[in-house]
């Protein structure tokens, strides 16, 4: 390891490791498919490749000097071109077009990011004639080991041989989780509302999706509990599930944060039933915290210090997990840019050297470019001062983000705030009705109910709109069934006035979840305050209000 990773780590290191427990045997756990997965023999000659003397003429390896790439430059925001202090710094919401120029002077200042050819100093030094070589599937060394004490400091696994795998980004890491862990026919555990790549990606597999209920705290574990309680196989066909998913902060689509104690409550049930957690946790560093209106908002303070950032975070379910049962997957997509496609599984050995079986003979390695541009920057440009620098700007850019939408929906709409319940159970919710002022249809029963609650992490707010009183709509040939339902009509009407937001029917977990609440009867729509400028935001909002009035007054004209 480097010193620069060295000096970077020590400091966090836990002076108890060797207390820890080991992870336990989780052999059970691996598919039929894991388990017959064996190392690619090419890659198993990689441990030889530095050896002083060794004439290496196994490999079909491109010689260096014939990769044309002499170097690879690019100019580099600072880590602190955005403010952590609401406020403070001009955020891009603000700028008139998204490729507008930079309005904050620490835009403008750049810095140079270069990885050279050739090692300057030693074979470790990240370089073009290694980073573009063919690799072993587990990454680059030094980000590897980077990596690795990233997660033993920050997300403290409390199990002492826990391992790293660098991996081609989450939704590919997702794909490795289920074919190694899961059969065709096995169950698998999701929030009732989620991830909708997540879902795509396990149906085609034959898995079976259990989705649970939740409210503003993600799961509910009394609900989670009952379910593996009282898991009837006969009756339902399959065994007990032995996996489950959860997007737990910033959770897409409903941007719920999972806390501590819940985790705690959950990560309790998968030891007491023997279930493996797949922690996917892309938004982990955009907690925003609790929505404040304007008129109550002041400037945001954080403290100063790499450790101290971390602790104003949620813990990650690794920080509870002293058996092995999580398998936690990092990424830079919300970060660094999702075409890096990288990340990483934190996760115990026996299930990451499955992991990493997979990666051999799909991916082979993560593209050398994006490891090669991500380790320099954060092993040997910003370092961690610098990368904790940048997350508190991006934490700060997308609360900002946040409360403007939520701003803009309460200026336009006159919603009212009251204790939520079902999904929105304990949170204070924002609460509208609509009602048609023409045709046939009155009474207070008859007209639309908007509810969310502000989204606490995450790029996403969730909307809930229930149709009262209304029919169900008139079935037209050629259109799906999703498009022909009141969900699906009025996210057609919203797009066609220009507003593009997701319909609920994406990212439910399955269709049992549709029987208690029908599109028909109650929709849900994702909205994504991600990229939007503030004005498209205020835009945005009086086209929502509008398209809900226009809505309530088509089907009161119509009965």
């Amino acid at each position: 390891m480097s010193s620069i990773q060295t000096n970077q780590f020590i400091d966090g290191a836990p002076t108890d490791e060797a207390q820890l427990p080991l992870a336990l045997d989780f052999s059970h756990h691996i598919s039929e498919l894991g388990k017959a997965r064996r190392p690619f023999p090419i890659k198993s000659v990689f441990k030889y490749f530095g050896r002083p003397g060794l004439l290496a003429m196994a490999g079909g390896l491109p010689h260096p000097q014939y990769i044309p790439f002499e170097s690879l430059e690019t100019s580099l925001l600072r880590a602190d071109a955005f403010s952590t202090l609401d406020g403070g710094n001009m955020s891009p919401l603000d700028v008139p077009t998204k490729d507008g120029p930079p309005t904050n002077p620490k835009m403008l200042d750049k810095e140079r990011l270069v990885v050279p050819k050739w090692p300057s100093h030693s074979s470790e030094d990240v370089n073009i004639s290694r980073a573009l070589q063919y690799d072993l599937a587990r990454g680059l060394q030094v980000l590897q080991e980077y990596l690795h004490d990233y997660s033993k400091r920050f997300f403290k696994p409390a199990y002492r041989d826990f391992a790293t795998l660098v991996h081609t980004g989450n939704t590919d890491g997702w794909s490795r989780v289920i074919m190694t862990l899961l059969n065709p026919g096995d169950g698998l555990l999701m929030e009732e509302w989620t991830y909708t790549a997540a879902i795509s990606a396990a149906q085609p597999l034959g898995v079976r999706i259990v989705p649970v209920p939740m409210d503003c705290q993600g799961f509910k574990p009394e609900a989670l509990g009952d379910l593996l309680a009282n898991w009837d196989e006969k009756e339902r066909g399959f065994k007990r599930p032995r996996l489950l998913y959860t997007n737990p902060i910033g959770q897409n689509p409903c941007g719920v944060t999972v806390g501590r104690e819940r985790k705690k409550q959950i990560y309790q049930l998968a030891v007491k039933y023997d279930f493996v957690i797949c922690e996917d946790d892309p938004y982990y560093y955009l907690q925003e915290g609790k929505y404040v209106s304007p008129n109550e908002r002041q400037p945001g303070e954080s403290s100063s210090g790499v450790d101290a950032f971390f602790q104003e975070l949620e813990p990650s379910y690794l920080s509870f997990d002293s058996t092995g049962h999580v398998i936690r997957m990092d990424t830079f997509s919300k970060t660094l840019g999702p075409g890096l496609r990288l990340g990483w599984f934190t996760c115990n050995p026996l299930i990451a050297e499955r992991l990493e079986r997979h990666g051999e003979i799909s991916s082979q390695a993560p593209a050398g470019l994006s490891q090669a541009v991500v380790t320099q920057l954060l092993v040997n440009q910003w370092g961690l001062e610098g990368w904790v620098t940048w997350l508190r700007g991006l934490r700060a850019q997308y609360s900002a983000r946040r409360d403007a939408l939520v701003d803009a929906l309460l200026a336009e709409i006159d919603f009212e705030v009251g204790d939520g319940d079902g999904m929105f159970s304990g949170s204070k919710v924002y609460r509208k009705e609509f009602r048609p002022t023409t045709g046939g249809v009155t009474g207070e029963n008859t007209g639309m109910t908007v509810r969310f609650v502000p989204p606490t992490s995450g790029m996403f707010c969730w909307i809930q709109v229930q149709f009262n009183g209304f029919p169900d709509p008139i079935a037209v040939a050629g259109l799906e069934e999703t498009a022909a339902t009141h969900e699906g009509r009025l996210w057609t009407k919203l797009a066609d006035e220009g507003l593009l937001i997701l319909p609920g029917w994406m990212f439910c977990a399955a269709k049992e979840v549709l029987i208690n609440e029908h599109p028909n009867k109650i929709g849900y729509y994702r909205i994504s305050y991600s990229d939007p400028t503030r004005e498209e935001m205020k835009k945005a909002a009086k086209v929502l209000r509008n398209v809900l009035q226009e809505y309530c007054e088509i089907f009161g004209l119509h009965q």
